[in-house]
């Protein structure tokens, strides 16, 4: 016992009060490391190597592991660990990426990653600045273990809010195309194409202006191709997308379709429609404009223009009252 309380008087010299705690840490950390670092140099199963060199992939199956080859396997050997297990969770992380704009299939397996990754290094920059750049010196318990927490919650965040703000930044630059991208679908239709050959064209064209909705009209122009029904398509772009003007877009075409009536003339009523609402947004944008500069002027103004009309006045009577005391 005499021994551990001096070993434990040692660290507490060297490392302070917490030294055991980063002692423990620190070996938690390695452990882990050299645990991941193991898993990831495992040997394939020759059992699961002899099966795969037996089968030999014809058709339907050569075109899966032509659709798989594109997967981290790095990855795929945490994919227990990086995807969640509930099947609604993980069709809704998948929904959300895709909308951001991450279609790649490691596009989850990836977000976890990066949100572990972040955390536990934004957790040891915490440590390492408390406990050995000097930044926990004569802090309460509370506040070092919110500088000790705190940049690894961040971390851990940080791949979230970095999807939000893509999937707003590409939901506005989707809403901004989708009317010149009518416009010119509206022409392709007239000119005698078909859907889908005027779906391509204009995937063409918008690549240089809208580089999202061109992406999003591409995978539609790719899975008709395959052979997917057309209005399961379509839906699933709406989905995709997750702007309302989409989603209508979606609708009026279905609707022509079920009906039998011109997709020409559905879709000259909804560009229409839709630059009239382009207009209505930047009409509104602009009356928005003079509440928005209410306060930067009252803060720029205001403040100046009293100091220069009061300041005076104020100086005068201070004056006034030096003179007139004892």
């Amino acid at each position: 016992m005499d021994f551990l309380a001096g070993l434990n008087a040692i660290i507490s010299d060297i490392l302070g009060p917490m030294g055991l705690i980063i002692i423990v840490g620190v070996l938690g950390v390695v452990l882990v490391a050299l645990t991941l670092v193991l898993m990831l140099r495992q040997p394939e199963d020759p059992l699961a190597k002899l099966k795969r060199a037996a089968a030999s992939p014809t058709g339907v199956d050569r075109r899966a592991q032509l659709r798989q080859s594109d997967r981290n396997e790095q990855l795929q050997k945490f994919a227990k660990f990086l995807e969640p297990e509930d099947v609604a969770e993980l069709s809704a992380i998948q929904l959300r990426l895709r909308q951001a704009g991450y279609q790649s299939r490691d596009a989850v397996r990836l977000y976890y990653f990066a949100q572990f990754a972040l955390g536990l290094g934004g957790l040891l920059a915490g440590v390492v600045y408390v406990n050995f750049l000097g930044g926990g010196e004569g802090l309460g318990t509370q506040k070092m273990m919110m500088y000790t927490v705190g940049p690894g919650a961040i971390g851990y965040y940080l791949p979230k809010y970095w999807v939000t703000r893509r999937v707003e930044t590409r939901k506005e630059e989707i809403t901004r195309g989708f009317p010149d991208a009518l416009d010119m679908m509206l022409v392709c239709v007239e000119a005698g194409q078909s859907l889908d050959q005027c779906i391509v064209r204009v995937a063409r064209e918008l690549r240089a202006s809208y580089k999202a909705l061109s992406e999003e009209f591409e995978i539609v122009a790719y899975e008709m191709k395959a052979g997917k029904d057309k209005i399961t398509v379509l839906h699933d772009m709406g989905e995709r997308c997750g702007v309302q003007d989409v989603s209508s877009f979606v609708t009026v075409l279905v609707q022509s379709a079920a009906f039998g009536t011109s997709i020409a003339d559905a879709l000259r009523v909804y560009a229409e429609e839709m630059r009239d609402k382009r207009v209505m947004r930047a009409e509104e944008a602009a009356n928005k404009l003079p509440t928005k500069m209410t306060l930067a002027t009252m803060m720029l103004t205001v403040p100046p223009l009293l100091i220069i009309l009061v300041g005076p006045s104020v100086h005068g009577i201070t004056q006034l009252g030096n003179m007139s005391g004892p």
